[in-house]
């Protein structure tokens, strides 16, 4: 009686019809993922036409006038266009030197604490602050940088209004970002070093090697991967500032460094209701993104294959 079983070469000469056949149970619980992803993020991409249109809600998508690159002509032309690129990028790349490396030293820093109780106490007190809303945040930088009864000023022994210097406006926002997310990053970092098998660390210690030797030819090796991986995820973000902080600290003395392209967005959109123009500006901002996703995702590929810590 023949072998109903299939050889290894017949499995490789099955169609992929077949293939998905076999496993048609796993592709059925993908679908639903995939469905909802075309739905919710494809889907809504057919409105991108809008910043090209001088689109009047009225008369619909189709019947809105073809402008072409009208509305992007405008915003390059506009007075302010250079300070609310010049805005967006600097505040971003201050946040992004300032606040990426945090996380990871912090979480090198906690690996090497052996008190368990002592180590879950640091990682709460350094998590909880991400569970803060934006607003609370705001309010509570608020109070602090107040120049009368702030908490700041009383310390300093001063009398600065803080969110009316545009000077300290980056400072403020960077500073409190680190606060509040630093400790929500060192997760991703503190799970990869729980990888790392106890016995390199006793050999380590037996061949003599120093805590910072330990750290450097063992914990940093394999954070790697994941430092990668995070650089490339915020370097897709990079035009992408907070819009709610920002939105939240603005005045009208501090717009010399806080007038950002997504302020400007909401506020032509929103508050303007001009929503081609301000389609036009976003969908610039995001092409920036991607194009800043490609580069460093090109020079980290390069950077991680050459990096070696021995």
């Amino acid at each position: 009686m023949a072998s109903s079983k299939r050889t290894p070469a017949q499995t490789e000469q099955k169609s992929v019809w077949e293939r998905m056949g076999d496993h048609w149970q796993l592709y059925l619980m993908l679908s639903v993922p995939l469905i909802l992803t075309i739905i919710y993020k494809y889907v809504p991409m057919y409105g991108i036409q809008i910043a090209f249109r001088d689109y009047k809600s009225v008369r619909g998508m189709w019947g809105s006038e073809w402008v072409g690159l009208k509305w992007f002509q405008r915003f390059f032309s506009s007075p302010n266009c250079i300070r609310m690129i010049k805005n967006t990028i600097l505040l971003s790349f201050y946040s992004l030197l300032w606040s990426f490396p945090i996380p990871i030293i912090l979480s090198l820093a906690i690996n090497q604490l052996r008190f368990k109780r002592f180590k879950r106490s640091v990682q709460t007190i350094l998590y909880a602050p991400h569970f803060i809303s934006i607003m609370v945040v705001c309010g509570m930088l608020r109070i602090f940088l107040s120049p009368s009864g702030g908490l700041i000023n009383l310390i300093a022994g001063t009398g600065i209004d803080f969110l009316s210097e545009a000077s300290a406006f980056r400072t403020i926002y960077i500073a409190s970002g680190i606060w509040q997310d630093a400790g929500w990053g060192i997760i991703v970092y503190m799970a990869s070093l729980a990888n790392v098998d106890v016995s390199q660390y006793e050999a380590a210690k037996i061949d003599g090697a120093s805590l910072f030797q330990r750290i450097r030819y063992i914990d940093l090796p394999e954070l790697v991967p994941q430092i990668v991986l995070m650089l490339i995820m915020s370097a897709g973000n990079l035009m992408n500032v907070g819009f709610e902080k920002v939105f939240l600290l603005q005045t009208d003395l501090n717009k010399a460094t806080s007038d950002v392209i997504a302020v400007y967005v909401y506020q032509q959109g929103i508050e303007h209701a001009k929503y081609s123009y301000s389609t036009a500006v976003g969908l610039f901002n995001t092409v920036v993104n991607v194009i800043l996703l490609i580069i460093v995702n090109k020079i980290t590929s390069k950077i991680s294959e050459d990096v070696s810590f021995v």
